[in-house]
């Protein structure tokens, strides 16, 4: 498996070959997007358990929604059982996905006690109960949650962003598999920097916009009507430009290619 490094406007490309892929089979994708949100809220409500599954099988769902981007482009059907690809494979491939699932679930958890060390979570209480108004100093928690969540989480995405393909794909061990993913991402972190900026700015700043501008003129009932279908799309074709960050950093060019 050779590794490719890209110029960082390639950030930009990876966020159009995901435009393109979407539009193969925008149907299958979305339902694919809606059945995990879905799913996941439900798994929210079974304390302990629910979240722990989601996190054990977010490197399984990973490798099945890839997989369904590699069916598309080659205009095949996209069926829900996709998500169960990885288990259904050799006993092997499937050790290794579900230790790296459990790897991942550590990561996320040693990554929540050190957030609760740097923030205050007592001061969110009002904001989820609604008993209280938001005060100034929970707002200021928010963002500070915002900041260092996205910062301690850096090194997690670096190292899960490719490692359950390469596992499933290149027959790598988890170890080589986390390595290469972390040194992808390192190799080519301009390109990455520019297509999480970009993202960033579709699916969190476009959004707060929208709802400032009709909150401004008394609509704010309307605007999660339209913001929800949109971050729904947006939210879509950025799991599908996963695929196109696979292929840039991984692929041989003329396989790479196949995404215009």
């Amino acid at each position: 498996m050779k590794l490719n490094a890209v110029t960082p406007k390639e950030g930009y490309t990876w966020i159009r070959q995901g435009i393109w892929l979407f539009k193969q089979n925008p149907l299958g994708f979305l339902m694919l997007v809606f059945m995990y949100v879905f799913a996941a809220q439900l798994a929210v409500l079974i304390p302990v358990i629910g979240v722990f599954a989601v996190l054990l099988l977010t490197p399984t769902l990973s490798v099945g929604f890839m997989t369904a981007c590699r069916q598309a482009i080659q205009k095949e059907r996209i069926r829900p059982t996709i998500y169960l690809v990885a288990l259904q494979s050799s006993p092997l491939i499937r050790k290794r996905i579900l230790q790296l699932g459990l790897i991942y679930t550590a990561l996320i958890l040693a990554l929540s006690f050190l957030l609760s060390m740097l923030v205050d979570f007592e001061l969110l209480i009002p904001l989820i109960s609604s008993d209280k108004p938001i005060s100034p100093e929970a707002i200021r928690q928010i963002y500070l949650i915002l900041f260092f969540g996205g910062l301690l989480y850096v090194p997690v995405a670096m190292l899960m962003w490719f490692s359950p393909v390469l596992i499933a794909w290149a027959d790598m061990s988890v170890a080589q598999a986390l390595f290469s993913s972390c040194v992808a991402c390192w190799t080519n972190r301009g390109a990455f920097f520019l297509y999480l900026a970009i993202w960033g700015s579709v699916l969190i700043a476009i959004p707060l916009m929208v709802g400032m501008l009709f909150d401004a003129i008394d609509l704010a009932q309307v605007a999660s009507y339209i913001i929800a279908p949109l971050s729904m799309a947006g939210l879509t074709v950025m799991h599908c430009s996963f695929f196109a960050t696979w292929k840039a950093c991984f692929a041989e060019k003329e396989t790479a290619s196949l995404l215009t």
